[in-house]
């Protein structure tokens, strides 16, 4: 009998699955991207807290109304055009530079075996969810930005072409193979691809909408304080707390013992460097202004995760806490410097992500030995002129066929009611 059954045994080995060794980095590697996305998406309740906290009470329904509307449309568009555009493979319409346009997601088939999956890298699935976080964060910068004199619609038609065209085509110079990957350049999560992306196109946004009624006057700044410092905050640290999936999933491997000990390493230097930033921040503006300024010790933080977010694997501790502190000191100089042009940046955004990002794209060379200076700028003017440029005409056209911001009633009054016609505090008076 046992004779007989020998065809049958080693048929059934030869059809066996693969073993843990093959599979275990597809599986880890995967879970890593899945655990990392879910903490990337509660950044948008960090965005949508933060916001809220920092405008005004009579505007805290909208902002939360485009934050929450952002990430759904970001969340379409990638789906439609947005992630094979920006990982197009061997598809490139340009080599390079431009990938396939409206070439929708596809995912693995349902009940895929084991034995017929790709085991190279993650499921498509992990990996979409997890790059979707990032382009519904970009958007989320230029939310904060522009608060409390922007129409809701014409807004979210930008987050259209921002979600689905824009930022798509710029991360694949670099994350889709592109030519930035080819001359060097190195972004490890996005200090540039993602947040100096967002900056500039808040930039953009804030010169052509202009500042909010009274902010600037008679050669004086008046200040608009935020309604609600906790909220504020809170979003704070539920940014702080989704950086780790930002920069512990964007080490895109899970599957050996140095992968999961680099992701340590990055969750420690991610969190010294946010801390630095505040820290920085706190001493700064007590030295400046007689008194700490709480609003700048929270950007300070935020600033100081930006600044790592470009290498957060190669530098020490004490390296991590340097750049950190650096962006930390960067948001206070910039903020006035930004009034000084009359730039009305509502939550510091401009200044967080855009310039701490353009300085964390160029810290990179202090640590990774492979990283040049020469290339490392080439990459932060290529995305600052192409993001700039492209929004600038963007808002031109919106501003010309719908109008972009609200009358000098409607802002007064507050875009809650104005545009919603819903209060956030209805049973306290407006601020």
């Amino acid at each position: 009998m046992g004779a007989a059954l020998e065809p049958a045994v080693a048929y059934a080995q030869e059809a066996a699955a693969p073993g843990f060794d093959e599979i275990g980095p597809y599986i880890m590697t995967t879970l890593l991207f899945l655990v990392g996305g879910f903490l990337v998406f509660w950044m948008a309740a960090g965005f949508a807290m933060l916001e809220a906290g920092l405008v005004r009470s009579k505007n805290v329904t909208m902002q939360l109304t485009k934050n929450i509307a952002l990430f759904s449309i970001a969340s379409i568009m990638y789906w439609l055009i947005g992630f094979n555009l920006m990982y197009p493979g061997d598809g490139w319409i340009m080599a390079g530079w431009v990938g396939p346009f409206f070439s929708p997601t596809s995912l693995e088939p349902v009940g895929l075996d084991a034995a017929d999956a790709a085991l190279d890298y993650a499921s498509v699935g992990s990996d979409f969810f997890f790059q979707l976080m990032f382009v519904a964060a970009t958007a989320s910068i230029v939310s904060g930005a522009l608060a409390e004199r922007i129409k809701l619609w014409p807004f979210l038609v930008f987050v259209v072409i921002l979600t689905g065209i824009m930022y798509p085509i710029s991360g694949s110079w670099q994350w889709g193979g592109g030519w930035l990957s080819e001359a060097g350049f190195s972004d490890f999560a996005g200090s540039t691809i993602v947040h100096s992306v967002g900056g500039w196109a808040a930039l953009a946004g804030a010169i052509i909408l202009g500042p909010r009624l009274g902010k600037y006057k008679d050669g004086k700044v008046f200040p608009y304080p935020g309604s609600n410092l906790a909220l504020a905050t809170l979003g704070t640290f539920i940014l702080w707390l989704g950086w780790f999936g930002f920069n512990g999933g964007s080490q895109l491997a899970a599957g050996t013992v140095g992968d999961i000990t680099d992701v340590s390493r990055i969750f420690s230097n991610t969190n010294m460097a946010a801390a630095s930033g505040a820290v920085a921040a706190l001493i700064l503006t007590q030295i400046m202004y007689k008194k700490a300024d709480l609003t700048m010790v929270l950007n300070g933080a935020l600033a100081g995760l930006v600044s790592i977010t470009a290498e957060p694997l190669a530098p020490t501790l004490f390296g991590s806490l340097w750049i950190g502190a650096i962006g930390g000191v960067i948001v206070v100089l910039t903020v006035p410097m930004l009034d000084k042009f009359k730039i009305d940046d509502v939550v510091g955004a401009i200044p967080v992500h855009l310039f701490a990002g353009i300085w964390g794209t160029i810290a990179v060379v202090f640590y990774n030995s492979d990283a040049s200076l020469v290339t490392q700028i080439t990459g932060i003017i290529a995305y600052g002129v192409f993001t700039f440029v492209v929004s600038l005409v963007v808002w031109i056209i919106l501003k010309g066929i719908m109008g972009i911001r609200v009358s000098e009633e409607a802002e007064m009054q507050g875009l809650d009611t104005s545009e919603l016609g819903m209060e956030a505090y209805p049973d306290f008076t407006k601020g």
